[in-house]
């Protein structure tokens, strides 16, 4: 691809990643609710399933899947299903002994749930189909690489915003972690909005074909 097209569109992926999404707010609720490593895990594992969404586009799978209806609609209410899920489990989880890390066991399980939740939203697959294509190179002879890279160039701009939102979530999480009460309300506001962007997926339409 031309230089000009690289620049354009590494100024418009700085934009988009600059620009609080539904990744971002995810990784924050998880950091208040559980910790600064928790945040972390959370942060690789949506960008391991942001670059799922690469390969699957660059593949022509995603494109099958926006097409089709029905799988639109499985895909898309199984990702949903699976954030109200979390959000419902971190609600509960307000109660228990409060400390300023997760615990091992916690991280992998965040680090898995960030892949999934990532992975499982069709809304992602959509974006990188409407946004990538707009800066390939029509002549160039293999524009599988110009997607598969713009893609992971995109997705480690969105991680970096990820980090920065993490040691922001983290570092108010450790002025309100000595007040108990308040900390707990907050882990449970996580959970509820967890659960809203699971139902906001839900309500998430099928793009239609321009």
């Amino acid at each position: 691809m031309s230089a000009t097209n690289f620049w354009l569109f590494l100024a418009a992926a700085l934009v988009i990643a600059a620009i609080p999404g539904p990744g971002i707010f995810y990784v924050a609720a998880r950091t208040l609710s559980e910790g600064r490593t928790s945040g972390f895990a959370s942060t690789a594992g949506t960008a391991l399933g942001g670059l799922v969404h690469v390969l699957a586009g660059s593949l022509g799978i995603s494109a099958i899947i926006l097409a089709s209806a029905e799988l639109f609609a499985v895909v898309k209410f199984v990702g949903a299903l699976y954030l109200v899920w979390l959000g419902v489990r971190t609600f509960r989880s307000a109660g228990r002994v409060l400390s300023l890390e997760s615990e091992a066991v916690g991280d992998s399980r965040a680090f898995r749930d960030g892949v999934l939740v990532e992975a499982l939203n069709p809304k992602t697959a959509a974006f990188f189909l409407a946004f990538i294509p707009q800066f390939l190179d029509p002549a160039s002879s293999s524009p599988t690489l110009q997607f598969i890279a713009l893609g992971a160039i995109s997705v480690t701009l969105n991680t970096l915003a990820d980090v920065v939102v993490v040691l922001m979530a983290a570092a108010t999480r450790t002025q309100l972690i000595v007040r108990p009460h308040l900390m707990r309300r907050l882990t449970q506001g996580s959970g509820l909005f967890i659960a809203g962007l699971g139902l906001s997926l839900a309500l998430a339409r099928r793009p239609v074909p321009g």
